[in-house]
C-alpha cells in the first residue's frame, strides 16, 4: 500500500502558516503565476493578506495541500479541492509558485496525488477544473492525468491584454479507475 499523499518526487502536506506564508507572498509578485492561478487581478499581496487566505482556505469542504519535494520543507506550490458533498464532486485548483519547477512534471504528479485523494479518500464521483486557453502547460498536465476537455466559455477572460476563453475539464471516477487498472 502506498503512503497517503506521497509520490515519487513530491509529497502533499498540511499547511504551515508559520513557514509558508512568506514564500506564498513572494509568489504574488509573479504576474504569470497569478494570472494562471485564478481569475482575480494579478497584484502583489501583503503577508497579512496571504495569511488571511491561508487561514480561511481550509474547512470541511476545502482541502488544501502544500506541494513539497520529498526531502525539503520548502513549498513548491499547492493544490486545493473544493468539495460539493451533495453531488460528490469537487473543483481542483493548483499553483506551482516556484518557476524552477515549471514544466518538469511536478504539477502532474501533484494533480495525480490529489486525484488519488479525491477518489480514494473522499469517495468522489468527479473532479472538475477550469483553465485559461493560454495555459498550454497546465492543459497538457491535466490531460496527462486523465482530464477530458468538456467545453469552453469563449472570450470570458483577459490575459496579457487579450480576450481568451476559459476551458472546462473533468475526470470521472470510472475514468480514473480505468487508468489505475491499466
Amino acid at each position: 500500500m502506498s503512503q497517503l499523499l506521497v509520490g515519487e518526487r513530491i509529497r502533499l502536506t498540511a499547511k504551515n502558516a508559520a513557514t509558508d506564508v512568506a514564500t506564498f507572498t513572494q509568489w504574488t509578485y509573479d504576474s504569470e503565476y497569478r494570472r494562471f492561478q485564478d481569475a482575480d487581478v494579478a497584484r502583489p499581496r501583503s503577508s497579512k493578506q496571504v495569511a488571511e487566505w491561508y487561514d480561511r482556505s481550509d474547512n470541511d469542504s476545502r482541502f488544501v495541500f502544500i506541494i513539497r519535494l520529498l526531502q525539503s520543507p520548502e513549498p513548491l506550490g499547492f493544490t486545493i479541492l473544493r468539495v460539493n458533498w451533495v453531488h460528490g464532486d469537487a473543483w481542483l485548483g493548483i499553483g506551482i509558485g516556484d518557476r524552477n519547477y515549471w514544466g518538469r512534471g511536478y504539477g502532474s504528479e501533484a494533480v495525480r496525488l490529489t486525484l488519488d485523494y479525491a477518489f480514494r479518500e473522499l469517495n468522489l464521483q468527479r473532479v472538475s477544473l477550469t483553465t485559461l486557453e493560454a495555459n498550454v502547460r497546465g492543459r497538457r498536465a491535466y490531460e496527462k492525468c486523465g482530464f477530458v476537455h468538456e467545453g469552453m466559455v469563449r472570450e470570458d477572460s483577459r490575459y496579457d491584454g487579450e480576450r481568451m476563453g476559459e476551458i472546462f475539464m473533468g475526470i470521472l471516477r470510472s475514468e480514473w479507475e480505468a487508468r489505475q487498472n491499466g
